[in-house]
């Protein structure tokens, strides 16, 4: 017996073995989208905070709409599917939202001169 090769049952196993680690592995995987789609998000949101500091300085108001940023000098732009609105612009204060089909159902938001202890940071529920 002076043969070569693979046993079906050595190759059985090899097969089992690589389906015991793609079980395990593509779980974590799955939801890589997701995560990615939350920190555009976020940083979609910080970007916001920077034009609307600047607005602030060229206006002594932060601005109460989109347009408002997105008009030269500011260029303010979003990434890919992220929908940004600012939900309060009056003042001192302002606040905005951002969402993304990628992300399901998670909504990230910011505050800034609320007062609050997460005043400025991008909080995803």
């Amino acid at each position: 017996m002076d043969r070569k090769g693979f046993t079906l049952i050595e190759l059985l196993i090899v097969v089992v073995i690589i389906g015991i680690l793609a079980a395990i592995a593509l779980p974590r995987f799955g939801n890589t989208k997701a995560r990615a789609a939350v920190a555009t998000m976020k940083a979609d949101l910080r970007n916001m905070a920077s034009v609307q500091e600047s607005y602030f300085l060229d206006n002594r108001a932060y601005a109460a709409s989109l347009t408002d940023l997105q008009a030269n000098p500011y260029a303010y732009k979003f990434s890919g599917q992220n929908v940004v609105t600012i939900t309060a612009g009056t003042g001192g204060l302002w606040s905005a939202s951002a969402t993304s089909p990628a992300a399901g159902t998670v909504t990230c938001t910011v505050s800034y001169h609320t007062g609050a202890s997460d005043d400025g940071m991008p909080v995803c529920l």
